[in-house]
């Protein structure tokens, strides 16, 4: 294995792990993939039936773009990759895939036309890069179903399922990380806001993609702030006992 692999299996594992630190995993549902650096169609995948939070980075099984397993200990559920597949074929921006049923973005999904409102500055992040299936279409068990899913990330990095959870996409796992983490808390401020029974204050659309493109200017690179958030939260599992997840 060289370093651009074990890099990529620890930071995986690293965003398996802080997904269930900060409560967005559903027991052993749902999952988080990564296209291997330099390895065309083979993919990171947690093995089916290990928690968020025993998940190392050696415990990780390589698939291919049909899910089948070429290397790892443990089961590659068959259906896993359907969603996940899917999205990576989409487009080749989609390495880093990330589905998951936290709370307050699925709450959103449960409205009847639920969108995330530029209600506030971390909403704004994601002004214009959000797409929308309307329609609840029950697991998602076949090429065929998840084909609506993956065409609806050609062009967006975030997708709401209705009644269902939302995918975030990125070029890498602090990336997609960063997404996933900042749309939770967007999600979770309107609802909160709603809850008062008063009317959410928009931000004007200029001003939305201002701050959109602000925080798209931050986004690569080791000096972005994305990588820099990662690799303190990395840093907290570390220093709370979890530094396993390197192995």
């Amino acid at each position: 294995m060289d370093n651009n692999e074990l890099k990529a299996r620890q930071d995986l594992a690293a965003a398996y792990r802080l997904a269930d630190y900060f409560g967005f995993s559903e027991g052993i549902d749902n999952h988080f993939t990564l296209s291997l650096p330099d390895q065309e169609d083979r993919y990171l995948l947690i093995p089916y039936g290990l928690h968020w939070s025993e998940v190392t980075a050696s415990s990780l099984l390589v698939v291919d773009g049909e899910g089948n397993k070429i290397s790892g200990e443990g089961y590659a559920e068959p259906t896993a990759f359907f969603i996940h597949g899917a999205v990576h074929m989409a487009n080749e921006k989609n390495k880093c895939v990330m589905h998951t049923h936290m709370e307050s973005a699925l709450a959103i999904t449960m409205l009847e036309k639920g969108r995330l409102l530029m209600g506030d500055q971390n909403a704004c992040r994601f002004y214009n890069n959000i797409n929308y299936l309307d329609e609840y279409e029950g697991l998602v068990l076949s090429k065929h179903e998840a084909k609506p899913i993956g065409d609806s990330m050609i062009d967006a990095d975030i997708l709401f399922l209705a009644n269902h959870g939302i995918i975030v996409t990125g070029n890498n796992v602090y990336e997609a990380w960063e997404s996933l983490y900042f749309l939770e808390k967007a999600c979770r401020a309107q609802i909160l806001a709603m809850s008062t029974g008063q009317k959410i204050k928009p931000i004007n659309g200029q001003m939305a993609k201002k701050v959109a493109d602000q925080v798209r200017e931050e986004a690569s690179g080791e000096s972005a702030n994305s990588y820099r958030h990662f690799e303190a939260l990395k840093r907290i599992l570390v220093n709370s006992g979890h530094e396993d997840y390197q192995d």
